[in-house]
């Protein structure tokens, strides 16, 4: 199926407004699997029946496939990519930038310079951002370390993989994401590092676990506790 073709029509028939439309995330890299869905970017000053709304996100279904839409007015992309920015987590920059294009009216080129930019600095991680993500990752080691029940070593190993892997990311610079591509952005630091906190997490080594996480706190300066005020 030549899903591009499909997204054009989908498009067409629901949201005839857009000027620019990007096909982006596992189509548009030519990863799809069987349950793979279509993500969306829509950029238009007509989207929208309301004259006051900026912005959407909503799931369809059209020629059997289902589509993941990001709709914005050209404000309402600049609001939701700077608060994806401000969390370190700017989904729908990224699909800008990186995705397959199949509506343009000619501004699409200025954006992605504008956004690339952007990107390409990175994550800013202020003085008192690391030390409470520091001061959080330091009370879950310790619950991991002080946990009995298996269920419960599960639940802060889960928690403290995830709170490790963006202090990671963020103290090198790198912008952090959720679910699958959490590690793969660690990978795609470091294979070696994702390597030495993934080996004992999936072997349920919790001891040596949370000695790599550890390891890579002090990295990243250090436990927080006594005396931080948050």
């Amino acid at each position: 199926m030549d899903h591009l073709a499909v997204a054009e029509r989908f498009v067409a028939a629901r949201y005839p407004g857009a000027v620019v439309a990007i096909v982006a995330g596992s189509t548009a890299r030519s990863e799809r699997t069987l349950t793979s869905d279509i993500d969306l970017l829509l950029l238009g000053e007509e989207l929208f029946h309301a004259e006051d709304q900026t912005s959407e996100a909503s799931t369809h279904e059209f020629d059997g496939e289902i589509f993941e839409v990001f709709a914005y007015t050209p404000a309402g992309f600049d609001e939701w990519a700077d608060r994806g920015i401000a969390q370190h987590r700017p989904v729908t920059v990224h699909m800008l930038v990186e995705g397959t294009a199949i509506r343009d009216d000619g501004r699409l080129a200025a954006l992605r310079r504008r956004w690339q930019t952007v990107l390409d600095t990175g994550p800013s991680l202020s003085a008192q951002e690391s030390a409470f993500r520091r001061y959080v990752i330091t009370d879950v080691l310790d619950d991991l370390r002080d946990a009995t029940d298996s269920l419960e070593q599960h639940a802060e190993a889960s928690i403290l993989f995830e709170r490790i892997a963006e202090l990671i990311l963020l103290s090198e610079g790198r912008w952090i994401a959720t679910g699958k591509w959490l590690p793969r952005r660690l990978r795609n630091l470091s294979s070696e590092r994702t390597e030495l906190l993934s080996t004992p997490l999936l072997d349920r080594d919790y001891a040596t676990f949370a000695a790599r996480v550890e390891d890579e706190l002090d990295r990243a300066g250090g436990r927080v506790q006594s005396g931080f005020v948050r």
